[in-house]
Order: C-alpha cells, then structure tokens, then sequence
C-alpha cells in the first residue's frame, strides 16, 4: 500500500511538471513551426489545452461525481478540424492549461485513497476504468505532446 501511495504523489507531482515543461517549452518555439506531421506549434498548443480540458480533465471529476459514468468515444482529429481557428492567444490558452493542470492536481492531492479506484466506463475501452487510469492517460498525453514540442526547440 505504502507503494501505492508514493506513486500516486509521484503521479500528481509529474502531471504539474509535465504541463509545466510544455507550456515552457512552447513559449521557445515560432508558434507556425510544424513540430508534429503537418501540425505546427500552436496546433498542438491547441490541442492539448483542449483535449486536457474536455476529456481526462472532465473525465477525472466525471469519474470522482458520478456513478460509474460512461463516456463516449472522443475523435480529438475530428475535433481539431472543427473548432480551431488559428486565431486562438498561445499565452492565454497555456495560461489556462497551466491553471487547469494546477487545479486538477490540488483536487488529486486531496483524494482519499478509495477515490482513485472509482470506476467508470468507456464506448470502446470497456469497463471497470479507475480514475487513476484517466490521470495516467491524461499524463500520457501531456507528456507525448511534450516529446514533440522539444523536437521542434
């Protein structure tokens, strides 16, 4: 158990840095850079500010609030071609994100340990999904994002 504890702080203490180091590393970068196949910087700017925000964000607090909620599945390509514009401020959406991450930690930090087995279920992952787990993914994606954003430094 006292394993479990540690990574779960481990876990929250490098969401914060993770998304502290993107947001970092994005404000080095010409936002028009193409830093991951066709997208440029501020794509992916985009992107992770919003996927962050409408889905392993809202799933982590879904998962906390609700029953064993059931998401549905999320096309974030599908997504981008819908809603970005270009137009959106680089600062202002890291400063969100950032804002966002932090908040979503301090709710982290404060979870009793029976909270982050909740369970939850997916379209297409299935079922018995912890809240743990969408913490994980939403690292994961931060931090595959990351990768990116430093080949383009």
């Amino acid at each position: 158990m006292k394993e479990l504890l540690e990574y779960r702080i481990f876990l929250v203490a490098r969401i914060a840095q993770a998304a502290k180091e993107f947001c970092e590393a994005c404000l080095l970068l010409d936002p028009s850079v193409k830093v991951s196949g066709e997208w440029t910087a501020h794509q992916v700017a985009f992107h992770i500010y919003e996927i962050n925000r409408l889905v392993y964000d809202a799933r982590v607090r879904q998962t906390l609030h609700e029953e064993n909620p059931l998401f549905e599945n999320f096309d974030p390509e599908e997504w981008m071609a819908a809603h970005y514009t270009g137009n959106e401020n680089l600062e202002k959406m890291l400063s969100e994100f950032s804002a966002n991450i932090n908040d979503l930690c301090k709710v982290l930090s404060s979870l009793p340990n029976e909270a982050w087995s909740r369970l939850s279920r997916h379209k297409i992952l299935g079922d018995e999904l912890t809240l743990q787990l969408w913490a994980e993914y939403g690292l994961a994606h931060i931090e595959e994002h990351l990768v990116e954003i430093r080949r383009g430094v």
